[in-house]
């Protein structure tokens, strides 16, 4: 028999602005996009119903800032009404994005929703048996919360099924603010059976007994960081308090990032089939979603040449996107990425008694001597402060690593001559 019945969110950002792609996507990305973290957060409320759950548990960072949108208040209230009227309660503590203190219209919510404050508190999921399973939480009063929080979690009374709601850096991960910071050895030290945790945006579940520990993740992704499936955790715990997770897709928009190497591609042709190839694959697996895509093409081939010519990924991203646009469920590439070479072996090629040996030995000498890398920018000087070539260069003159990888793409560049040479070769 079932004790209680969940879903675990968090991170929802509703109104997410996703910055740094707006500006050049297309109307049918922009559209799906400006309303990808609502419809995931519907799917979300559509979940709650179709498993008649007894409650929807968000684990912080409603909304994008702290000052958050109209438009996103009563969106997500309207998805709290939803369940309501299903006799679904919803829990909700509030994150580093959407602290206490932020702007927020006063609207009413329904009865059957707990917000916590900024002080400690416990609220039964059963009112009319509160003793069969309780959840606890708090809310960050501001944006940073420095020190953690789980000593308030310790005296909580032990006996029916106690779940905590808590926005937290777990472990110190290294991808998210350490606001809230505690270790699993904190967690575990309290009588919490279930931690519901938001803040870091990748599902994993931290123990998975002693207590059950996760991280949902957030339910849509926003950015080529955030790849891969985004959704919630559906959680079962039946009368002995053995705990049952599974994860549930919620996104509309998946991030993807596609790396193809170049390796024993000989032709244009052949690299257009391949991309198109990983493009398919992608989409087969999407689950029927649309995806926003970045392309890295790697390795050594003859194809570096091209790649390196101006104008080629350009045309290439501009190729992707205009084949998949027509679908309905699209793909579009938001940006080509080359990290190729040349095929020539380096290594191999450095001992040769010939030009190439001594164009890639003239390298590794200018990388290994300061005084020589000086003269270099030196040299390189004159040419970016030319009257006739200043205009056509970046403002500034390139050094350390900046330096070297300009050195590395002029041998790349050398190199790809010298190999297209056949007779010399």
């Amino acid at each position: 028999m079932t004790l209680v019945k969940f879903v675990h969110t968090a991170d929802l950002h509703l109104d997410s602005p996703f910055q740094g792609i707006r500006s050049e996507a297309p109307d049918y990305v922009l559209k799906a996009l400006t309303n990808a973290t609502f419809d995931a957060y519907q799917n979300i409320i559509d979940l709650c119903l179709q498993e008649q759950v007894d409650a929807l548990l968000v684990a912080g960072d409603v909304y994008d800032g702290a000052d958050r949108s109209l438009k996103a208040q009563l969106r997500f209230r309207s998805g709290l009404e939803q369940l309501d009227k299903a006799g679904i309660r919803s829990f909700i503590c509030h994150g580093n994005h959407d602290p206490l203190n932020g702007w927020e219209a006063r609207l009413d919510f329904p009865p059957s929703s707990v917000r916590f404050a900024s002080e400690f508190s416990g609220h039964p999921v059963f009112p009319d048996d509160p003793e069969r399973a309780t959840v606890f939480g708090i809310s960050y009063p501001q944006r940073e919360v420095l020190e953690s929080l789980t000593h308030h979690f310790q005296g909580v009374p032990s006996g029916g099924f106690n779940i905590g709601l808590l926005h937290a850096n777990v472990g110190s991960n290294p991808d998210h603010a350490s606001y809230a910071p505690c270790t699993v050895a904190d967690l575990s030290g309290t009588p919490i059976n279930y931690w519901a945790l938001g803040h870091v945006h990748t599902n994993q579940v931290l123990s998975d007994q002693g207590p059950t520990i996760v991280y949902p993740g957030n339910p849509q992704g926003r950015h080529i960081n955030e790849a891969g499936v985004r959704g919630v955790y559906l959680v079962e715990v039946d009368d002995s308090g053995k705990v049952r997770w599974d994860f549930h897709p919620m996104d509309v928009v998946r991030w993807e990032t596609l790396i193809l190497d170049i390796a024993g591609l000989d032709t244009e042709q052949a690299l257009l089939d391949a991309i198109d190839q990983q493009a398919d694959s992608t989409l087969e697996t999407a689950e029927g979603r649309c995806v926003i895509a970045r392309l890295t093409l790697r390795g050594r081939g003859s194809l570096d040449h091209w790649l390196r010519s101006e104008g080629t990924v350009k045309d290439l991203r501009e190729r992707v996107n205009n084949r998949y646009s027509d679908f309905a469920h699209w793909l579009w590439c938001e940006q080509v990425r080359t990290e190729t070479a040349s095929s020539i072996d380096r290594e191999q090629a450095a001992q040769r008694e010939d030009f190439v040996g001594d164009l890639l030995r003239l390298g590794q000498e200018l990388r290994a001597s300061p005084e020589a890398m000086g003269e270099l920018q030196q040299a390189l000087k004159e040419l970016y402060a030319g009257d006739r070539t200043r205009r056509y260069l970046l403002s500034h003159l390139p050094q350390g690593s900046e330096l070297l990888e300009m050195l590395a793409a002029a041998e790349d560049e050398c190199l790809s001559e010298l190999v297209e040479n056949k007779d010399y070769l």
